[in-house]
């Protein structure tokens, strides 16, 4: 292979690297801002409202975001807040497998950011 060649295919290495740790870092941001702040804030007002519980709380949020992507997030979020309501109607939240994974991987990602971030 000639030197131009191989700088073509290094070229095309570099590239494809580029572009596959730009998917990274989007799937990893691709919850909003909003979200990542409303996370926060409830992890501080458990966790204290101090310097050292803000830097392990936004550690979490970002753990959590490198596991599940956003609308997973969501979705377990929502079945977890539905789950907490009583009555027979709600039971599905508290009961479906399939919901109850949701919410499972939900779990397993905060557990994570525990270990990590605490």
């Amino acid at each position: 292979m000639t030197g131009r060649g191989r700088l073509t295919v290094a070229g095309a290495v570099l590239m494809v690297s580029t572009v596959t740790a730009h998917a990274q870092v989007a799937v990893e941001n691709d919850y909003p801002t909003v979200a990542r702040a409303d996370y926060v804030f409830g992890c501080m007002a458990t966790n204290g409202q101090s310097r050292e519980a803000l830097e392990k709380c936004a550690c979490s949020v970002d753990v959590i975001a490198s596991i599940l992507p956003y609308d997973k997030y969501i979705e377990a979020e929502t079945v977890m807040s539905m789950s907490l309501v009583g009555g027979d109607r709600m039971s599905i939240f508290r009961t479906a497998p399939h919901l109850k994974a949701m919410v499972a991987d939900l779990r397993r990602a905060q557990a994570e950011a525990e270990i990590r971030c605490f």
